[in-house]
């Protein structure tokens, strides 16, 4: 709970430093109605110590319509004030909720690769949805209704102790009590709610995986089996949405009934003390007396009234408590550390590193020098790995999955840093350089080809977002992406859906590499580029494929031993440590792993 407490804190001061004066204004005009609403009370009393006084209509009349119309006018005041808070509340909380999605956008766009290693989809986008929407309701809802029952509440309190220390007295041990109960009871709630969005997550983030493999679920006649996931899934939310709004609903009938006990008490009290003749004591110096016990009584109502709506609100508060905690664990996640010194610059056409004053003509040279590195601390995946890779190398890495080859490629674009030795680029260790700078010279291809909603021509200028159409055509003809790209139904302009389910797995490797095409690269990294491209398609793109990597350094990991004959040099890793180097030749005389792998089976799988 003292985590929930802090984030709602920091919600809190975060809202107010966004929008200080509006907010400012929200609780003037909030206070000013709260104060207002509790005066009709004191004309109350007023209208009936007149009435007490038995003068007769005739003489009572002007001063009853005066406390009347004085009653209205302050109704009217009240309801002003409260509908232009209001008003700004519903503004404010929307634009709040505007700027912290920005804010969380940009934070995950900073953030580390390893936090999307560690995180499901799903959970990460429950944070964009339910937990934001938790934080809607107690902004716009929950916390001007607890502002406004607080200071109703204080100024009640201030004119019950104007007109009666003793009745004051029974309605503080009576709240004092209620205070206790709340507390007990809601200690447990805060808990539940915290598990309950927690599983919101894990549900969403199931559903997600469901729905981006539901071929897989079906080839495999998995759906009775995801159904049993899905409602354990499900049974598991049930069970903490239930126990945390038990436990949350069970606080207002609770407090429902403490409150009426202090109505009752307060009747009770008042006609014991008049029927006795107990001395008042009060800043008002009136005796007790029906004029002051019914107005104390009303006076209670409102009291009761506003602390069952600020016990009403706790249930809301629990729950943005809890969502409050998870988006600021995405908002103070680590973000990339880029402290490089070194930048990349353009001059007469040529691209140079800065290196303090000095400019350094690059090269593509990339090289590894004894370089480990582990996922976990305790464990290497690749140890001690020494690689040169010339300007214009074309460097295979093959090896069984899990051998490391991928982390390889992740240490090159500075995903990860390394754990001991260096990488370097033209002699420049890659942490000196700044990291955007490093990946507009590195261009990669992946196996699974991720495209996004847009037309043909945005998903290839994705590479370099200033290319021109008349650049990105080219690039597409020079990886023969555009003989197909021409026979879709609006060419170039064709719409992609959800990443490319409209295209074939071959056409969107073709756009993948037209768009690796346009951004220039300097060093090519191909990982399993072609292997789900079919035969025929593969012949097709081969001739792309050599002229993307013409006059580059490419490292390429390839499954398919057939693709990589042609490589300058071919790196055989086991177990994260490079057992074979060599060309193709070299290495079939020396009858080792890469014989047995290439004459054994063509697919290292």
């Amino acid at each position: 709970m003292k985590k929930n407490k802090n984030a709602l804190i920091r919600l809190f001061k975060m809202l107010f430093k966004m929008f200080p004066k509006r907010i400012s204004l929200i609780l003037i005009c909030t206070t000013l109605s709260s104060i207002v609403v509790g005066m009709p009370s004191v004309f109350m009393q007023k209208l009936y110590s007149l009435i007490e006084t038995n003068a007769g209509w005739e003489k009572l009349s002007s001063s009853v319509l005066k406390i009347i119309i004085i009653i209205i006018c302050i109704y009217i005041l009240h309801n002003s004030m409260n509908f232009y808070a209001k008003r700004k509340t519903a503004l404010i909380t929307q634009e709040f909720l505007y700027k912290l999605r920005q804010m969380m956008f940009d934070s995950m766009q900073r953030s580390e690769v390893a936090y999307f290693d560690k995180n499901q989809v799903g959970d990460i986008m429950s944070v964009y949805t339910n937990d934001i929407d938790t934080l809607r309701q107690i902004i716009s809802q929950s916390l001007p209704q607890l502002f406004l029952s607080i200071v109703v509440v204080t100024t009640n309190f201030v004119i019950m102790l104007y007109y009666s220390f003793y009745l004051a007295l029974v309605v503080l041990v009576g709240l004092f009590i209620l205070v206790l109960v709340v507390k007990k009871v809601g200690a447990k709630s805060g808990q539940y709610f915290k598990q309950q969005q927690a599983h919101i997550g894990k549900l969403e983030s199931y559903i997600e995986e469901n729905l981006s493999g539901l071929k897989v679920v079906k080839v495999f006649n998995y759906e009775d089996r995801a159904f049993k996931n899905f409602e354990k899934l499900n049974s598991d939310l049930l069970n903490s949405s239930v126990n945390a709004n038990i436990k949350a609903n069970i606080i207002q009938p609770i407090a429902f009934n403490v409150v009426n006990f202090i109505y009752i008490a307060i009747a009770l009290f008042g006609w014991l003390f008049i029927h006795y003749k107990v001395q008042n004591v009060s800043f008002s110096n009136l005796a007790f007396s029906i004029s002051i016990t019914i107005p104390f009584l009303n006076v209670t109502r409102q009291v009761a009234g506003n602390v069952n709506a600020i016990v009403g609100q706790l249930n809301y508060i629990m729950m943005a408590s809890a969502g409050a905690e998870r988006i600021f664990k995405l908002l103070d996640e680590k973000s990339e550390i880029d402290d490089g010194d070194v930048s990349l610059v353009i001059k007469d056409n040529q691209r140079f590193w800065k290196v303090g004053n000095d400019y350094v003509l690059l090269k593509g040279d990339v090289e590894f020098k004894d370089v480990s590195f582990g996922y976990d601390e305790n464990k290497d995946v690749i140890k001690n790995i020494n690689i040169y890779a010339n300007y214009g190398q074309k460097v295979a890495l093959v090896g069984a999955t899990g051998s490391g080859k991928t982390t390889i490629i992740n240490l090159i674009n500075r995903f990860y840093d390394v754990k001991s030795g260096s990488i370097t680029f033209d002699g420049i260790d890659v942490r000196r350089i700044k990291k955007s700078d490093l990946r507009k010279l590195i261009g990669v291809v992946l196996q699974d080809v991720h495209l996004f909603n847009g037309t043909v021509m945005d998903n290839i200028r994705y590479g370099r977002l200033d290319a021109s159409d008349e650049e990105c055509i080219e690039a597409a003809k020079s990886v023969s992406a555009d003989d197909f790209i021409q026979r879709l139904p609006q060419g170039y302009q064709t719409i992609i859906k959800e990443n490319g389910s409209n295209l074939s797995q071959g056409q969107k490797q073709l756009l993948s590499i037209a768009r690796c095409k346009v951004s220039n690269p300097l060093v090519m990294i191909l990982d399993e580029a072609t292997s789900s491209i079919d035969t025929q398609t593969e012949l097709l793109v081969q001739n792309g494929m050599d002229n993307l990597m013409n006059e580059r350094t490419v490292f390429v990991i390839a499954h398919r031993l057939s693709t990589i004959k042609n490589s300058d040099v071919i790196m055989v890793i086991d177990k994260g440590e490079i057992v074979e180097r060599g060309n193709h030749q070299k290495l079939i005389e020396n009858r080792g792993m890469y014989y047995r792998l290439y004459t054994g089976d063509f697919n290292l799988e």
